[in-house]
């Protein structure tokens, strides 16, 4: 998400956060005062056996110093995928056509270590830049796209969101496009109900502003079925927050109502792709009162990790983001979907009297508490290559807004699965 003035920056979500913050801060003191047994220890193991064995452990950082590449500069890396095939890797920047049109990069990125050296970054190289066209080879014009997750397709092509911004009348989307030459082959189907409905302050449906698809992966590749395409918001439909207001009130210190995001399944059979399922996924609690900004920012399918071959479909990494007076907190979570409540043909939360079972998730690292690292405005993530003893690589790169004060930072983690 490309932010100018960030730490100035106050979202409609902002009062509901603050409820949910109190809320969380109620259970935290109700739990202070109850022993283990009856303060969820059964409901912590019963979630675990939910959840494929894995662990994350931090390795490296590097930063991506400021340059340019036939005169576009690099940055707002929002969203990073990797090709098996090459051995590259394609950014795409969040660049809405302010600095340059909108634009993907060709990245090599090479990781040293092994055989009892430590994995680290060895170098990152910028070898081309490919700008994003119409239907008709046109060039993007600026201010048409909010470009934010990108995804590597078995048919070769690239999966790209646009998060959406009422504000400036940019439409959230999922769009299919040439790898080659960045040219827009096809765009999938959006629900009306998440597209704004007016510029703001007059909407009343659809992404908030600046809160759309921030979140892509793809899923079922290689297993010879169709493959899968899901897209997230960042955060709750603008219609979604009465309902969640509702459900807050109602709630108890001991049970908080977590502000949810809305999650598109996709499935694409030849030229065909259609919506098969939505799910609600629960955010975090915001890491204090006085947070600005909080949400989802990307997704990862497990079974596209080749280190984890036997990992089934519904299995994904989860990032969360957000920033205040403390910095950027970043956590990454294990989810599942697979008993997740199917709520696509609900334009409206609000007024459903039945429970909705939103996806599972379950940490396994928060990247703000590694000793001697802060992360930078970490958005986008993806497996890179089986690393020297057989684990998974995983990437992840920040968002530097353009900004001096921020950094194109790269984060090495590895992924492993207990036998």
């Amino acid at each position: 998400m490309s932010q100018p003035g960030l730490t100035h920056r106050v979202d409609r979500s902002l009062n509901l956060l603050l409820s949910w913050s109190r809320q969380v801060l109620q259970l935290g003191l109700v739990c202070l005062l109850l022993t283990l047994s009856s303060c969820g220890l059964p409901r912590i193991q019963a979630q675990e056996r939910l959840f494929l064995p894995l662990t994350v452990e931090f390795l490296d950082e590097s930063v991506l110093p400021s340059q340019e590449i036939q005169e576009t500069p690099i940055g707002g890396l929002s969203a990073i995928t990797y090709d098996r095939q090459t051995g590259k890797y394609y950014a795409l920047s969040d660049d809405r056509g302010s600095f340059a049109p909108p634009r993907f990069y060709t990245l090599a990125i090479d990781i040293n270590g092994g055989n009892g050296d430590p994995f680290e970054i060895g170098s990152i190289t910028v070898e081309d830049v490919t700008l994003l066209r119409d239907e008709t080879g046109e060039i993007l014009a600026a201010g048409t796209v909010d470009p934010e997750g990108i995804a590597l397709s078995p048919d070769r092509t690239l999966f790209i969101s646009s998060e959406g911004v009422s504000s400036e009348a940019i439409a959230p989307l999922v769009d299919e496009f040439d790898l080659t030459t960045g040219q827009r082959i096809r765009a999938l189907p959006m629900p009306n109900y998440m597209v704004s409905d007016a510029p703001e302050p007059d909407q009343t449906l659809g992404v908030q502003n600046n809160l759309g698809f921030e979140s892509l992966t793809l899923g079922g590749i290689g297993t010879g079925e169709p493959y899968r395409v899901f897209a997230a918001t960042e955060s709750a439909l603008l219609q979604d927050v009465p309902w969640l207001e509702e459900q807050q009130a109602a709630a108890s210190p001991e049970s908080p109502v977590p502000l949810t995001t809305r999650l598109l399944h996709y499935v694409v059979v030849e030229n065909r792709a259609q919506i098969v399922a939505e799910h609600l996924y629960p955010l975090d609690a915001p890491p204090s009162l006085l947070t600005m900004n909080h949400g989802l920012v990307e997704l990862l399918a497990l079974d596209g990790a080749t280190a984890l071959r036997s990992a089934p479909g519904g299995y994904f990494l989860s990032l969360e983001r957000s920033f205040g007076p403390e910095g950027f907190g970043i956590k990454l979570f294990q989810m599942a979907i697979a008993s997740a409540t199917d709520i696509s043909s609900l334009t409206y939360l609000q007024g459903e009297a039945r429970d909705f079972q939103p996806v599972q998730k379950q940490l396994l690292l928060n990247l703000s508490h590694i000793e001697g690292f802060g992360p930078d405005n970490l958005e986008g993530m993806t497996f890179g290559p089986r690393l020297a003893d057989g684990s998974q690589s995983l990437i992840v790169v920040s968002d530097d807004n353009f900004y001096g004060s921020q950094v194109n930072q790269f984060v090495l983690l590895r992924l492993t699965a207990e036998p």
